[in-house]
């Protein structure tokens, strides 16, 4: 019965497709085979109406809930426009002005720079400007910690500055910690609260939810899945960004993404015509505050896809296509990625949701459908991006090799394995432990439940920690230094893959024995 009732659902759906999307089922299908993605859900809106809100394929392996257009996912970073746009409404109140000092309103606020802390703004918070590397901080709340949002933002003091100060783009997720603080302050109303008021209710988003712990029994929520140490598709646990959740909370379908992009492209007005914000607001939030690097292609096939230009703006990535400017973010959750595209000068939007992480599924059907959207000639982008994915693994391999070819696989550690057991302490994380366990060493961070493995020795002072959660692909090296009497000195840590997500900042952890 539900197969029949799906069937017909989708056969209606197709009748009322515009002739330029006719091929996205055939063009999602492969996406979903190419990539080994179970459930993708897909939108288009062009001139205020919706052209196309559908689901393909399931919300889980296994079970036979189909992905439709109300569907939840985690929209993960997609979340950042949304927390742009609360504090914009802000200023259009006169609570606050973007270009106001952060300690102005949060006098508590610190960066590990006394300069950078006193001349931070409101919409540095929001640019990826300040200073901070890519993803720096980011285990304060990736995988889910015990930290509060209040410790998040307490902690950002002693994570390092390693770049000047509005001199480059390096996107960073926890000075998002520091806007929800901002908006909570000064609207006097927990976050949830204000996206719940001022933005879900008013564009009419009912089924959208704050984040993984405001799922409501009923709620179709899609589950995310992982390759399993690359290899082994399977789901994985809801993260929930409690803490953080201004950086990328948020749950949402691409019924109501429509409605939300619409309003984007209506330059803040909503369906009837009165304004969620402004059209000036709407022209900030779309201005590039930072330029980036655009990058050569990472395979030929992907040279059209190149931008003139790239950057960012208030909670948005800013380039263009073929001719045209492109609004639009991407998001990464465990499990689950997606991407959502404006193109203003068209009146069009798309949004992809997955729950796979696999960014090149929904980079290939958003291409794929802006191309038939503007008439482009036709390109073949499924089979471009799974030759990205192809040499992305090639380059993988290709690094791990050369680790094995420096490995010195006779050497010995230089101490008994009591003597790397211990309690080590990082200025910013926090407390990390390594505990000898029958035999072995094990690694255990204090505020991360899923941050526990097994240390195999490499060579001589320098371990991989094995995590017991397999859908991480995380695994790190783990170098202790030792002092002239032979004692611990500090820790660092290593991703071990270049496909290792970024969030996982291992690098910028310098541990230190606790005294005992």
């Amino acid at each position: 019965m539900l197969a029949m009732s799906v069937a017909v659902q989708a056969n209606a759906q197709e009748a009322g497709v515009p002739a330029e999307l006719q091929q996205l089922d055939a063009t999602v299908e492969r996406v979903r085979q190419q990539f080994d993605v179970p459930g993708i859900a897909v939108a288009v809106v062009k001139d205020g109406k919706v052209l196309l809100e559908r689901g393909w394929g399931v919300r889980e392996i296994g079970k036979p809930e189909p992905v439709q257009a109300d569907t939840l996912f985690a929209i993960a970073s997609n979340t950042k426009a949304f927390t742009a746009t609360s504090l914009n409404l802000l200023a259009e109140e006169g609570k606050l002005k973007m270009d106001d000092r952060v300690i102005d309103h949060l006098p508590s606020f610190r960066m590990s720079d006394p300069y950078v802390t006193g001349e931070m703004r409101i919409r540095d918070l929001l640019s990826h400007r300040s200073g901070l590397t890519l993803g720096a901080g980011d285990l304060l709340f990736w995988p889910t910690t015990t930290y509060s949002n209040a410790e998040v933002v307490a902690r950002l003091a002693q994570v390092p500055l390693k770049g000047g100060f509005r001199d480059r783009y390096a996107y960073d997720n926890i000075l998002y910690a520091v806007a929800q603080q901002v908006i909570e302050k000064v609207s006097g109303l927990s976050y949830a609260d204000f996206l719940q008021q001022r933005i879900f209710d008013k564009v009419g988003m009912a089924g959208t939810r704050y984040n993984a712990d405001h799922l409501r029994p009923g709620d179709k929520a899609a589950i995310g899945h992982a390759k399993y140490d690359y290899a082994e598709l399977r789901p994985v646990a809801p993260l929930t960004w409690s803490n953080n959740a201004g950086a990328g909370g948020i749950y949402s379908s691409v019924h109501d993404l429509s409605r939300w992009m619409n309003v984007q492209l209506a330059g803040g007005k909503l369906a009837d015509g009165t304004p969620l914000f402004s059209d000036k607001t709407q022209q900030q939030m779309w201005q590039m505050q930072i330029p980036q690097v655009v990058a050569k292609p990472s395979v030929p096939e992907l040279a059209d896809a190149v931008p003139n230009f790239a950057g960012y703006g208030e909670g948005w990535s800013l380039s263009d296509y073929r001719g045209q400017k492109l609004v639009w973010h991407t998001g990464g959750w465990p499990g689950q990625v997606s991407r959502l595209t404006l193109v203003p000068g068209q009146n069009l939007g798309v949004v992809v949701l997955t729950n796979q992480e696999v960014g090149a599924a929904f980079n290939a059907i958003t291409l794929s459908v802006l191309d038939a959207m503007l008439g482009a000639p036709g390109h073949d982008w499924v089979a471009a991006y799974a030759a990205a994915v192809a040499k992305a693994q090639d380059n993988a391999d290709e690094g791990w090799q050369k680790h094995v070819a420096a490995r010195d696989a006779k050497s010995k550690p230089s101490l008994p394995l009591s003597g790397y057991a211990g309690g080590y302490r990082d200025a910013w994380y926090g407390d990390v432990f390594v505990e000898q366990v029958k035999g072995k060493l094990r690694l255990r961070f204090g505020a991360t439940a899923d941050l526990q493995g097994t240390l195999e020795h490499w060579q001589h002072d320098t371990f991989i920690v094995r995590w017991d959660n397999r859908s991480l692909n995380a695994d790190a090296f783990v170098n202790f230094s030792l002092d002239p009497d032979g004692k611990v000195r500090e820790v660092r840590m290593q991703a071990i893959s270049s496909l290792t997500d970024f969030s996982f900042d291992f690098q910028d952890l310098l541990l230190k024995p606790l005294e005992m």
